[in-house]
């Protein structure tokens, strides 16, 4: 071990990382919960943390250390917008679905150009029971990633509706 503490966390949360990566999950879950516990201010440990934890399907378990993550400084703009969507999804696996369209419609407006955070997003906003935002934003996400030429074709008119489904043209 070594006599740096910054290098012996360096290590250790490298490991950790390495073994979510070979799906040696609980042995990660392992490394990061101590982690996490003599770290508890630290940002990317409460991360990988929260991330091993929702792999494994312990989704509960994995929200103090998504909170924690995004509640400090320091996470890079990726990790964010990981730490983003992972919470929100928790949220909404966990049925806290206002909580859910909460984090995801902030995620959404952080990082615009994101498809995965939207439709997560309009997901959780389909559990809230706000269907209309929900298929607008997947018509719009529709038309605006698609290479399918018949869909494109249809561009202007599918845009219309997925601002009022009940519309008539």
């Amino acid at each position: 071990m070594s006599g740096n503490p910054g290098e012996d966390r360096d290590r250790r949360l490298a490991e950790a990382v390495r073994l979510r990566e070979e799906e040696r999950r609980e042995e990660a879950r392992e490394i990061l919960v101590s982690l996490a516990a003599e770290l508890p201010h630290d940002v990317q440990v409460a991360y990988q943390t929260a991330w091993v934890h929702d792999t494994l399907g312990l989704e509960a378990e994995a929200v103090p250390y998504y909170e924690r993550a995004l509640d400090g400084t320091g996470l890079s703009r990726d990790d964010r917008r990981g730490a983003l969507l992972g919470l929100g999804s928790t949220y909404r696996i966990l049925g806290r679905y206002e909580e859910a369209a909460a984090t995801l419609g902030e995620a959404a407006a952080e990082f615009p150009d994101d498809g995965g955070l939207k439709t997560f997003l309009a997901m959780a906003l389909y559990n809230t029971g706000r269907t209309h935002d929900a298929m607008e934003i997947l018509l719009t996400l529709l038309v605006t990633t698609t290479n399918d030429p018949e869909i494109a074709g249809y561009r202007p008119a599918i845009e219309e509706y997925a601002k009022d489904l009940d519309a008539t043209m």
